[in-house]
């Protein structure tokens, strides 16, 4: 009897065959690609195969387990498939080796390059590098894994006798006595302790602040993100705000992403800390001083021009990401808006204002990722982190406890003069003061030392005390800077000629002019010193902006850009100017340069000219009269000579200075003030007038 089908038998289908697919369908890397209707930009195969892997990240297998269809950028072959070696007569050639000495000479310059900051390895060797670091040397053995237990105690033991450090009793002795006698038993983790009486209380919620499972992932994600790392630093505690486990951690898992410091806020402590710390810093990263601020900031064209630098560094790719890390409230959001000359990332002076990673733009192949702030797990106390900025004084519910410490780190006489107060006896003296001088009271006359706690822990954080960490030993580091000094001097006078590696060796230009800062503080006493001896700045800021039009079109920041494509004098160097207050300053040098060479003598002059008109001359190839090119004239003094010229103050300027007097004559347009003139009142009666005119003129049809 003939068996009926039934309709939910399943019905096995032949397998798709190796070969072409003629489907149009988006996802078909085979499809064709041109002549496509309402379609810019096809997908490429790698794309196809980049969303495949997000769909399909999992081999399919049928019941019994076997693999019907590989997972995304897997073998094609199936399992069992016998390998085979290409049959290519290279295999019977030559082939390439190295010496000993040569890879030990690699190994040592490579170590070189890897642990200085300034040098930067831009290709990928093919030579094995994991042989190379000799880790093996440095790895502790795994007794359990060598010897477990099972066989070397019990039945099942493989050998008779344990291996011991000592070959006879006398010296088994020794060593068991050397043992004993450096025995501390603080230091005996397997003793049982007593419990203390007291107990430290649980911390506030809001010294968790900065620790959350959500930020620490927006810090990752920046990391990976990110071609250049900038860390910024507090400029009034520089270590303090710093976190060596990120270091640590892009050093070793990100080694092929460049690091460096940016130490903020240089305009709340004197010059030569900035400068002190910049030079301590700058051993390890490379290091530089900014201040945020839309009018008078630091540090910004140095910023640009090393990130330019960074991004000539990887020219092959089609852009590079900077990333913008470091603790709440030291001003990342600020540096960006400063770079941008625009309010692009939400700012305010309390910690946690930043919640997301943010990309901004600055040029066409430079971005930006603003990162929230992440505070680092190093055994802070709550008064450290209240005093870095890491917590809202708002949020406190006894902000009158941390009062002391900030009386221990402000001198007496900046509060003094801060608050107009002359002495007090210890915190809660200083606090019923501020209370009755500020009418900060409550029901009685009672002070409010909470409200007022408040207000002093704000005007910490937000830069009104002068206050700031001096450097570690300074005169030490200028000994050991001079002796490496010597010591390279020694060693070129000896070769007669510098190393290799210094010739290679990448320096970001870094060189600031510190003088220029503005310090908003009062510093008096010994706070106040000298600057040390600084080089002479002789390369110009701006230069790399005006290298090729496209670098100077690329920048987002075209407030002045704007402002001065109106005048038709505007040279190719100035299309970023204003970016920095030390570009002005060699703008400035420059027009001195200029005015020197303007006061030659008349007599010079005139004998110039009349050996450029002998040069001007042309003779014809019959050589029967030469031609000479007339002079310019204008409309209205005609052809003369420079001396017929009227006696007028703005020929002796340059054209530089003559277009800086026609800029500052302008009104900028900021602000509410666009227009130079607004009537609004008359506007009607204005509007009526000028119609009146156009009629009379014979304009308007009336």
């Amino acid at each position: 009897m003939a068996r009926t089908v039934r309709k939910t038998d399943p019905v096995k289908k032949a397998g798709r065959k190796d070969g072409f697919n003629r489907s149009g369908h988006s996802m078909n890397p085979d499809r064709k690609i041109s002549g496509l209707r309402g379609v810019s930009k096809a997908r490429d195969k790698a794309t196809i195969k980049r969303l495949q892997m997000y769909r399909n990240f999992k081999a399919k297998r049928d019941e019994s387990g076997k693999v019907i269809r590989p997972a995304p950028f897997q073998s094609k072959f199936p399992s069992g498939t016998v390998a085979r070696v290409e049959p290519n007569r290279r295999w019977f050639g030559n082939v390439r080796v190295v010496g000993q000495s040569a890879l030990q000479k690699f190994q040592e310059e490579l170590g070189q390059a890897i642990k200085d900051p300034y040098q930067v390895v831009m290709r990928q060797t093919k030579l094995p590098i994991t042989l190379l670091k000799e880790s093996s040397k440095f790895a502790r053995v795994h007794l359990l894994e060598t010897e477990s237990f099972e066989n070397t105690f019990g039945p099942k033991k493989q050998r008779k006798r344990p291996s011991l450090a000592t070959g006879d009793l006398d010296s088994y002795v020794s060593s068991a006595q050397k043992f004993s006698d450096g025995y501390e038993i603080e230091k005996d983790g397997a003793l049982v302790r007593d419990l203390p009486d007291d107990r430290d209380l649980t911390r506030e919620w809001i010294m968790k602040a900065g620790l959350s499972k959500r930020i620490w992932g927006e810090l990752y994600k920046v990391i990976d993100c990110s071609d250049v790392i900038i860390q910024v630093l507090d400029a009034r505690d520089p270590l303090g705000t710093r976190c060596k486990q990120v270091e640590a951690y892009i050093r070793k898992e990100k080694s092929h992403k460049q690091l460096f410091f940016v130490l903020n806020k240089v305009d709340l402590v004197p010059t030569w800390i900035t400068q002190r710390w910049v030079k301590t810093l700058s051993s390890e990263y490379p290091t530089m001083a900014f201040r945020s601020s839309m009018t008078h900031p630091f540090g910004k064209g140095s910023l640009i021009n090393l990130l330019r630098q960074f991004g000539k560094l990887h020219s092959d790719k089609k852009q590079i990401s900077v990333g913008f890390i470091g603790y709440p409230n030291v001003g990342k959001s600020s540096v960006i808006n400063t770079l941008r000359s625009k309010k692009v990332c939400k700012v305010a002076p309390i910690a946690g204002e930043t919640k997301v990673w943010q990309y901004i733009t600055l040029m066409r192949r430079i971005f930006l990722i603003d990162c929230p702030g992440v505070v680092f797990p190093t055994g802070e106390t709550d008064e450290e982190k209240v005093l870095k900025g890491v917590v809202q004084v708002e949020k406190l519910k006894t902000p009158e406890d941390f009062i002391p410490a900030v009386l221990e780190r402000v001198k007496k006489e900046y509060l003094s003069r801060v608050y107009r107060l002359n002495d007090w006896k210890d915190a809660t003296d200083f606090l019923d003061q501020m209370a009755r001088r500020t009418g900060r009271l409550l029901k009685g006359g009672e002070p409010d030392n909470n409200a007022v706690a408040r207000m002093v822990l704000n005007d910490w954080q937000r830069g009104k005390l002068p206050f700031f960490v001096a450097p570690v030993n300074p005169d030490a580091a200028k000994v050991e800077e001079k002796t490496e000094e010597d010591a390279t001097a020694a060693a070129v006078e000896e070769t007669g000629e510098e190393t290799e590696k210094d010739k290679k060796k990448f320096e970001p230009r870094l060189a600031q002019d510190f003088s220029k800062i503005r310090v908003d503080l009062k510093y008096e006493g010994d706070d106040v010193q000298p600057l040390e001896a600084q080089p002479d700045f002789m390369d110009d800021p701006s230069a790399d902006e005006a290298e090729d039009d496209e670098d100077a079109e690329e920048n987002v920041a075209t407030d002045k850009a704007t402002e001065e494509s109106k005048s038709a004098d505007v040279s190719k160097g100035e299309d970023n100017e204003g970016l920095d207050d030390e570009e002005d300053d060699y703008e400035d040098e420059m027009d001195d340069e200029e005015e020197e060479d303007s006061d030659v003598d008349a007599a010079a002059k005139k004998k110039q000219a009349k050996t450029l008109k002998l040069k001007a001359r042309t003779i014809t190839k019959s050589g029967a009269f030469s031609v000479t090119p007339t002079s310019r004239s204008t409309k209205k003094g005609g052809g003369g000579d420079e001396d017929d010229r009227p006696e007028n103050p703005r020929w002796k300027l340059t054209s530089r200075e003559r277009r800086k007097i026609d800029r500052d004559q302008k009104k900028k347009k900021i602000g509410t003030h666009f227009y130079e003139v607004v009537n609004v009142k008359n506007k009607s009666k204005k509007k009526g007038f000028l119609e009146m005119a156009k009629a009379f003129r014979g304009h308007c049809k009336k």
